[in-house]
């Protein structure tokens, strides 16, 4: 059976890499008796997957991660008597889940075809940044009325970064000056098809403003990922 849980990832646990998040749930399957179903072929390894990657440092309030269970499992071999039930296994997956990885809920997917990352379309992203200097006014139409929106990407098999225009991978954007910070509030792609780095869009905005705020003193929240319309109305409907 297939199965998909929301969670979220907040606090010092979001210093810890993506690569360490998925042994902390691959221990917390083992640790429950969870008996996740394998790949099959010379290097098999659990069918386990995440919405998208979380970057370092990144706060994330609506991730997902997908895991399928082995056909032999006993419905009573992951405690004791409790029957392997989707509420039953959330249980005891929050039982041993570090501080700051919370499991919000839990869902049957067995429509689910293709992975969640296959199936991602967007992000929304809000972005806050501590206002070292720079005019504070009408950010947003000054940023977006740019015929381009430049930056430097380092790409793979290039020894070089490449100059992209990343203005058309900015679904919305909105910007606001709230006290000594900027709230950048957006919405941008995600997915194999088309990908855009919340890191370029901090980039240009700092660039194309002159702001001096270290990279350090700013902070980024995954607000949620949204996906191709079928999978979205099953997440979300």
């Amino acid at each position: 059976m297939k199965y998909i849980i929301e969670f979220s990832k907040k606090g010092t646990i979001c210093y810890i890499s993506h690569l360490d998040i998925m042994k902390v749930f691959r221990r917390a399957f083992k640790k429950t008796g969870i008996d996740l179903a394998y790949s099959q072929g010379f290097n098999p390894h659990p069918k386990m997957g995440f919405g998208q990657p979380l970057s370092l440092g990144y706060r994330g309030l609506e991730e997902y991660v997908e895991f399928e269970t082995a056909e032999s499992q006993d419905p009573a071999a992951c405690a004791g008597d409790t029957a392997a039930d989707p509420e039953a296994m959330l249980g005891m997956l929050r039982s041993v889940m570090p501080e700051g990885l919370e499991l919000l809920r839990i869902m049957e997917a067995p429509w689910l075809k293709k992975t969640l990352a296959a199936e991602n379309i967007a992000a929304e992203y809000m972005i806050g940044i501590p206002q070292v200097n720079g005019e504070g006014s009408d950010f947003r139409g000054r940023f977006m009325a740019q015929d381009a929106i430049l930056v430097l990407k380092k790409q793979k098999k290039k020894p070089e970064p490449v100059l992209i225009d990343i203005k058309s991978k900015i679904r919305k954007l909105d910007i606001r000056s709230m006290d000594d910070s900027i709230c950048i509030h957006c919405l941008l792609d995600s997915g194999s098809e088309s990908n855009l780095s919340p890191e370029l869009l901090i980039a240009a905005f700092v660039e194309f403003f002159g702001l001096e705020t270290p990279r350090s003193d700013m902070n980024v929240t995954r607000r949620k990922l949204l996906f191709k319309d079928a999978t979205e109305t099953r997440l979300h409907g």
